[in-house]
C-alpha cells in the first residue's frame, strides 16, 4: 500500500518539475501530472535498461525520471503543434 502511495508522491514531483523545466502550454491538473511523471519514470527504466544504465532487477533514479517525463512532455508538444497548424 505504501509502495504506492510512494509512487504517486514522487510521480508529482518529477511531473511537476518536469512542467516547471518545459516551457509552453501543458496538459491537465494534478492527476494528469502525476500520470506524466510516472509514465516517465517507466520510459526512463525502458531507456536506461535501452543503453546498459540499470540491469533487469533496477528501476529508474529520480533524474532518468525526469528525463523520461520531459521526453513524454516533448513529445505531446510536437503533437499538439503539428495538429494546430493544419
Amino acid at each position: 500500500m505504501f509502495h504506492i502511495l510512494w509512487t504517486a508522491i514522487i510521480g508529482i514531483v518529477v511531473g511537476a518539475i518536469a512542467k516547471l523545466i518545459m516551457p509552453g502550454k501543458d496538459p491537465g491538473g494534478i492527476f494528469i501530472t502525476m500520470i506524466i511523471g510516472i509514465a516517465g519514470s517507466f520510459l526512463g527504466t525502458y531507456l536506461g535498461r535501452l543503453i546498459g544504465h540499470y540491469d533487469d532487477t533496477q528501476s529508474a533514479g529520480f533524474l532518468m525520471s525526469l528525463v523520461g517525463a520531459l521526453v513524454l512532455l516533448g513529445i505531446y508538444h510536437l503533437i499538439r503543434r503539428s495538429t494546430q497548424s493544419t
